[in-house]
């Protein structure tokens, strides 16, 4: 396994953690749709000025539409998992979600690159129940009636790792500008006829900005590590996105981590080694 693929699908947890504590923060000020949207404008205008500044090359037009796909999966995911959240499905939502938008890449690269080594599906079972772990899945009861929008929201999620990898062959710059434009795009469309408030409070915008520069490397990272290696183990390991929320809300808020917790943030570390071999 490229030792610098893996690297990077690490960075891109590190960091896609980080950004969501980041808007889990700017969220306690603000309404979520308007962290999510502003967010995305701003990675939207960092993503086309790294573009310019890297002298990247225009992509064909169907990397634009794997882009716009993957962006618009995201925020149909982000739209789904808040309404999970909102009616009161969190203990189910955050660890359905996160394991089925993991597993669904894993699944698309076995059929269309082969199954990886014995060592390497080890890795990922495990990778997999650190993500249950650390997402507090452990004792939740399972309703059917609970459980749909938690998997549709995973499977957006898994679609977008999915759309974003092979969208970005020629650039990934210019294909994450896409994904931003198209899921600005929903999210407005999704406010506008549901009525939900948009426009964050002037509070929230540091928040909100530290969260789309996270976000945004998170995203560069994964597309890294998916182009250098397999897509499957860069989104195995970005999956482990949790494990770095719940250790800074436990740096900075003093939040306490739980046992459950505290075994699955060492399984994912176990989990590494295990794919990194």
């Amino acid at each position: 396994m490229a030792f610098t693929a893996v690297l990077f699908g690490l960075v891109s947890a590190v960091t896609w953690g980080a950004g969501d504590f980041s808007g889990g923060m700017a969220v306690k000020r603000t309404n979520p749709y308007g962290v999510v949207i502003s967010a995305h404008v701003m990675s939207l205008v960092l993503m086309a000025a790294l573009a310019l500044v890297f002298g990247e090359q225009i992509p064909p037009f169907s990397d634009w539409l794997w882009g716009g796909a993957a962006g618009l999966c995201g925020g149909i995911g982000l739209a789904l998992l808040y309404r999970a959240l909102a009616t009161r499905q969190m203990s189910v939502a955050a660890p359905v979600s996160a394991l089925v938008a993991a597993s669904l890449p894993v699944f698309v690269s076995a059929v269309s690159d082969g199954l990886p080594r014995l060592v390497t599906l080890a890795g990922f079972g495990l990778a997999l129940t650190a993500v249950w772990l650390i997402s507090g899945g452990i004792g939740i009861e399972l309703k059917v009636s609970h459980l749909y929008l938690p998997v549709i929201a995973g499977l957006t999620f898994g679609a977008f790792f999915i759309f974003l990898h092979y969208g970005s062959s020629t650039s990934i710059f210019w294909t994450l500008a896409a994904t931003r434009i198209t899921s600005i795009s929903g999210l407005l469309v999704y406010c506008l006829i549901t009525g939900e408030d948009w426009i964050p409070t002037r509070d929230s915008w540091g928040w909100i900005a530290l969260s789309s520069v996270l976000d945004a490397a998170g995203n560069t990272f994964y597309a890294l590590s998916a182009r250098m290696g397999r897509m499957d183990v860069a989104a195995v390991l970005g999956s482990l996105y949790p494990g770095s929320t719940v250790l800074l809300a436990w740096f900075i808020l003093k939040e306490r981590i739980s046992r459950v917790q505290t075994a699955g943030i060492l399984i994912a570390l176990a989990a590494i080694v295990l794919i990194t071999l």
